[in-house]
């Protein structure tokens, strides 16, 4: 049993008989500095981004700002400025509207799910490619998967808490 006023780095001295700084040297990133980007051969990140039920597949690389779902520009696909505005707020809440160029493609759901599909793709596909932003966009709450999803139909019921009319008589 390790005894009271020993350190954390004799502790580990004396629990791997090691010396502390190897064990500093073989974790993934230390606590102060930020992880390395994730980027493939052409410089992008990929991200998944995941709302009711649509899921967006997202690519992100340094452009002018261009938007691209399923082929087409963003401002066609998503007509509703609402939904336009939903998917720039981790380029607005990070200060990088217009550094870069974002192509996704949205499968399932509505046009509201697929734009917080893409909304959450884009903040994670940030952080991957600028791991300093984390922090920002995790306080903003983009980074969290909205869980909420549509709830189904019980057996006796006529919608998933919608009862029959009653008849007294």
């Amino acid at each position: 049993m390790a005894q009271k006023g020993h350190t954390l780095s004799e502790l580990g001295q004396i629990i791997g008989g090691g010396a502390p700084e190897a064990a500093s040297v073989t974790a993934a990133a230390a606590p102060g500095e930020a992880p390395e980007p994730k980027r493939d051969a052409q410089g992008r990140s990929y991200a998944t981004g995941k709302r009711k039920n649509s899921v967006a597949r997202v690519w992100i690389k340094p452009g002018n700002g261009r938007i691209t779902v399923n082929d087409r520009t963003g401002e066609t696909y998503f007509a509703r400025p609402t939904l336009r505005m939903l998917m720039q707020q981790p380029f607005v809440v990070a200060n990088r509207i217009g550094q870069y160029d974002v192509w996704c493609t949205a499968t399932g759901g509505g046009l509201s799910g697929q734009a917080g599909a893409i909304r959450h793709g884009i903040s994670r596909a940030l952080t991957y490619f600028e791991p300093g932003l984390r922090t920002v966009l995790k306080a903003g709450g983009f980074l969290t998967r909205d869980s909420r999803v549509v709830e189904r139909k019980k057996y006796g019921k006529r919608k998933a808490r919608r009862s029959f009319q009653f008849s007294k008589r």
